[in-house]
């Protein structure tokens, strides 16, 4: 087993975490036998270590398959239920960021999520993967089809109705209690204008003072106001904004499903776009934490050696990131006319990633009379793990403890750098209560 040296809280190497970049245009990464060798080797690691079972429903299962083999041990579990185990990992790589000691530059080289990926992306390359499955990663398409004027009206009544909601889970397996989006046919995009450039756009060593916002599939279809509430809040400190002139999915979606393939369709597309802006002399901030990621870590990983990929990689923002390195430049404005009082606020798993510290927290802890209370608990959302009906329950299992911590606090607010996460805890709530996206708030205390 590993030695006992100490590093963050971290057993094993004293060196960062580093993440090795994903093969997975090589033939052997689709090798159903390389595969099963590797589940074999990780899985008797994990169940030596069980130090993540207080995390996603991944760990539970595969140590409840071991306890019930006669030997107690991972090499006699039935390999037909190592897919159990898969089905339940949903990305969000918190083990590996903060529980796993055997991370690289460990010598076991144990990567949990991206092994979960490869057993997804081998299952996709099959075509045993559900039909409900594939066209949930089709956001585009599905908004594009459910953004038609009548025909939103009509997806949003049903989604509200409960009778809308059993057809949906009879029909798709889409859970009735589960929380999903609404649909808007005024999209931010046909809504955005171009406002003129900042008069004086202030660079500073880390930002340029110019954002091309990365508005995502969810900012443009589902909640437009988020959207809104960001250009608003950049405008205002004095930074130009404009919008890339093309954009799809970012790509987690697919990443998620294990559709190596659709991903990469849809970085031709995106990365050529982003990369104008950032030659233009722009910065890319995008709302979603998720699709932030993507294009920090996992394209990075998926194409290493494609220098469009590392110039997007290097220019992108979560939104509070950008707003605290402007704040630290003393360019960010503190002129707030209102007061937030107490917020109860979740930080999403895959802004926990990015490594950047709280700066949600950070800058609404500048508004007058603000208190920012986080809690860096899983809310059991996790893309689309939250809606499906076999997974339901555990979601909700997950999620228990955030939507306790929300319910016990009795702030003023509760905010999540996710939105769906945000309606993932309004949805475990005794008491209907609506969540205020951090951005949303931070422009209201600054009135504008």
């Amino acid at each position: 087993m590993a030695d006992n040296r100490l590093t963050g809280g971290r057993e094993g190497s004293l060196e960062a975490p580093t993440r090795h970049p994903i093969e997975w245009q090589s033939p052997e990464y689709y090798d159903a036998g390389a595969l099963e060798r590797e589940l074999d080797r990780v899985f008797d690691i994990c169940h030596g270590c069980r130090r993540c079972f207080s995390l996603c429903n991944s760990f539970p299962t595969l140590f409840d398959l071991v306890d019930a083999t006669a030997s107690g041990e991972a090499h006699d579990v039935d390999k037909r239920d190592y897919g159990k185990v898969v089905e339940h990992c949903y990305l969000c790589d918190m083990c590996y960021m903060t529980k796993c000691p055997y991370v690289p530059p460990h010598p076991w080289n144990v990567d949990f999520p991206h092994l979960m990926l490869r057993a997804k992306a081998l299952k996709h390359r099959t075509g045993t993967t559900r039909a409900r499955d594939r066209l949930l990663s089709a956001t585009d398409v599905v908004g594009r089809i459910a953004g038609i004027p009548v025909v939103s009206q009509i997806v949003n009544a049903a989604n509200r109705s409960g009778a809308g909601r059993v057809l949906l889970e009879k029909a798709m397996g889409i859970d009735r209690s589960a929380p999903v989006p609404s649909y808007h046919s005024r999209t931010f995009r046909s809504r955005f204008r171009p406002g003129a450039d900042a008069d004086a756009v202030q660079a500073t060593t880390d930002t340029r003072g110019k954002v091309a916002i990365f508005v995502t599939c969810y900012g443009n279809r589902n909640e437009p106001e988020l959207v809104t509430d960001l250009a608003a809040v950049l405008r205002h400190n004095g930074i130009a904004v404009t919008v890339a002139p093309d954009e799809k999915c970012c790509g987690m979606p697919k990443l998620e499903l294990g559709d190596l393939d659709g991903v990469a369709r849809l970085k031709e597309t995106n990365i050529p776009a982003l990369g104008a802006m950032v030659d233009a002399g722009y910065d890319i901030v995008a709302p979603i934490p998720s699709c932030v990621l993507m294009y920090k870590q996992e394209l990075p990983l998926l194409f290493p050696n494609d220098a469009e990929v590392r110039k997007v990689q290097s220019a992108i923002f979560d939104p509070f990131e950008y707003l605290w390195l402007r704040h630290k430049a003393g360019l960010l404005r503190t002129d707030f006319t209102a007061q937030l009082g107490r917020i109860s606020y979740h930080v999403a798993c895959h802004l926990r990633v990015q490594n950047m510290g709280l700066k949600t927290r950070d800058v609404l802890a500048l508004v007058p009379g603000t208190q920012v209370e986080p809690i860096e608990r899983c809310s059991g959302h996790d893309g689309t793990y939250a809606v499906k009906k076999e997974y339901r329950a555990a979601s909700v299992r997950i999620g228990r403890p955030v939507m306790q911590k929300v319910e016990s606090a009795g702030a003023d607010h509760y905010a999540s750098d996710c939105p769906m996460a945000g309606h993932q805890i309004e949805s475990g709530l005794s008491a209907p209560r609506a969540p205020e996206h951090p951005l949303s708030l931070l422009r209201r205390a600054y009135g504008v």
